[in-house]
């Protein structure tokens, strides 16, 4: 599991003129709850970029006043004008009490409706789950391999071990639709099948149709 390092310490103020002080300073606020006590926290901006900016589920390893924190990010605020980053929340992560969280998926294999000639779309990238810390993942895997044209691949068809996923069990995260050169080629397929298929009970008819009777002189 990957994790990221966080060196911070206690916040003394708490109030809008302590946050603008902190903000002005490149620091940014943050809360720990979840634990035996809610910690309030700074830490400079830049020490939580590789944990915000990027779809890749990690760790906190948080480290206030020589006291170590293992948590889950779990809210980010953005300032809604300059989009810097405001304030986050993590969860702080307790053996024995089961957390709910956001897990990535990594789908794998080359579907079978692809190689058909469909278009895979992949309907959503992550599932909610609820699990006990340690059956934390960066990731959970996706076989696509059996994946048929006008196939679905849905929620209740994931397995994942010791976890239990809380997205609606009918929804499709993954799908093969038809192509527009694949429905062309239904399509003329179709139309020249049409008239071979016209002639042939033509050709029936007139085979079982009598001889005209020889005109009379």
């Amino acid at each position: 599991m990957k994790s990221v390092k966080i060196e911070g310490k206690r916040r003394s103020g708490l109030g809008k003129k302590a946050t603008r002080h902190l903000r002005s300073q490149d620091l940014v606020p943050a809360v720990i709850y979840g634990g035996e006590e809610t910690i309030h926290f700074e830490a400079p901006v830049m020490a939580f970029r590789s944990l915000v900016y990027t779809p890749e589920f990690q760790i906190a390893d948080i480290s206030i006043d020589g006291q170590n924190y293992r948590t889950i990010m779990k809210d980010i605020q953005f300032d809604v004008v300059t989009d810097e980053l405001n304030h986050l929340d993590f969860l702080e992560l307790v053996e024995d009490r089961k957390v709910i969280a956001t897990l990535p998926i990594k789908f794998h294999g080359q579907p079978q409706g692809v190689k058909d000639g469909g278009r895979l779309e992949l309907k959503i990238k992550s599932l909610h789950v609820r699990t006990y810390p340690k059956y934390l993942k960066e990731h959970i895997d996706v076989n696509i391999d059996n994946l048929q044209l006008h196939g679905n691949i849905r929620v209740q068809d994931v397995v994942a071990e010791n976890i239990e996923i809380l997205n609606s069990p009918r929804i499709p995260i993954a799908s093969v639709v038809t192509t527009r050169a694949l429905r062309q080629a239904d399509t003329d397929a179709a139309a020249a099948a049409a008239p071979a298929a016209g002639k042939a009970p033509a050709a029936a008819a007139a085979a079982k149709a009598p001889a005209a009777a020889p005109k009379k002189k």
